[in-house]
């Protein structure tokens, strides 16, 4: 009887080995068939969601020395040095830089910011050798382009989930084409529609 349970137990092990490995090479298949879904960086990158924050932007001119967003960073990060123009009675900004190897990316400065001398770019690509190379002055901060479809030398690609319905490779579609979903305007409007 011992023999018999052991022959049994055999045969479901062997069973369900059989099954788990049907359904990991049923994924492989399935995958078969798929195109592969790559990207050649950086001569193509993908296209951040909407409200990525990644490098800031700084604009010399529209910055008029308050420190608010030095006051606002958890890390008191911004450097802002300025002098004080006793004939005009106002701050002259003379250099600005946010050292990108401690920043947090928090967007804490660009919101807070009076005067809208910081926004935050769609940059992700801030890798270097040397971290002392991540400390961005005024001219680095204001460097263009602040968005990957600007970029002449970059061909951006849609990532998955901003791709129209029904549409599964990034390179098929033209990034200016309307995305996957209804805008935050569309759904208050239908909202209001409703009641």
């Amino acid at each position: 009887m011992k023999f018999l349970n052991k022959v049994g137990d055999y045969t479901k092990d062997a069973i369900q080995a059989a099954k788990y490995i049907g359904q990991g090479m049923s994924v492989t298949f399935d995958h078969m068939r798929r195109r592969p879904i790559t990207v050649q960086y950086p001569y193509e990158k993908l296209i951040p969601s909407e409200r990525f924050r990644g490098r800031i932007h700084f604009e010399f001119d529209k910055c008029i020395s308050c420190e608010v967003c030095v006051r606002v960073c958890p890390i008191n990060l911004p450097v802002v040095d300025w002098t004080f123009n006793t004939e005009m009675k106002k701050k002259e900004l003379k250099s600005y830089s946010i050292d990108f190897g401690v920043c947090i990316f928090c967007g804490n400065c660009v919101e807070y910011c009076p005067t809208n001398a910081l926004s935050m770019t769609e940059e992700y690509d801030l890798s270097t050798f040397d971290r002392h190379e991540l400390n961005f002055d005024n001219v680095a901060l204001g460097r263009m382009p602040t968005k990957v479809t600007d970029d002449p030398f970059v061909t951006p690609i849609r990532e998955l989930a901003y791709l129209p319905k029904g549409v599964i490779e990034g390179h098929e579609v033209p990034h200016t084409a309307r995305r996957a979903g209804q805008r935050p305007e569309e759904i208050a409007e239908a909202a209001a529609k409703a009641e």
